[in-house]
């Protein structure tokens, strides 16, 4: 029977190259020189690490960090931002998390979605993915338009397409 996976799941090399590409960006910009900006990406956590002056910096270093995602075609579905802490002085400090994973709740949606289309498929939860099966392929490609066209919150990939 024909199969496929969804999953959410982001590219660290590429999301790595995104937030060099952003620290370039933002050490080379007029407004922040001279400015102790810095940006981490903690790979076993999984999240980077903002630090700098004010809140306006703060929102200039996400948007540089999104438009350089998006070029590397990551959607900026897959940052949470979180709220910001005040930092040692007058610094403040941002975690952003990177999500990856379908957990319960969302995957509880996406399987209510699915049925609720009365397509002839069924869905089930694999710990921290979907996997949908169905008679004709076309069913499952018509899964995976309907997903498409719902926003979620978080970036859904479709793989492992079996026949």
């Amino acid at each position: 029977m024909p199969t496929f996976d969804i999953v959410s799941k982001v590219d660290l090399q590429l999301l790595d190259n995104a937030i060099n590409n952003a620290k370039k960006e933002i050490l080379n910009r007029y407004d922040f020189n001279g400015s102790k900006t810095e940006i981490e990406y903690d790979k076993k956590l999984n999240q980077i690490l903002i630090l700098t002056e004010n809140e306006m910096r703060i929102r200039s270093i996400e948007d540089a960090i999104i438009s350089r995602s998006m070029k590397q075609n990551i959607d900026p579905k897959c940052f949470d931002f979180g709220k910001e802490h005040a930092a040692s002085g007058n610094m403040v400090r941002k975690e952003v998390k990177i999500k990856e994973g379908i957990d319960k709740e969302l995957a509880k949606q996406i399987v209510k979605k699915i049925k609720d289309s009365k397509l002839k498929v069924e869905a089930q939860i694999q710990n921290d993915q979907l996997r949908v099966t169905g008679k004709k392929i076309d069913d499952l490609q018509s899964v995976i338009q309907l997903l498409r066209a719902e926003t979620f919150d978080q970036a859904l990939q479709f793989i492992n397409m079996r026949s």
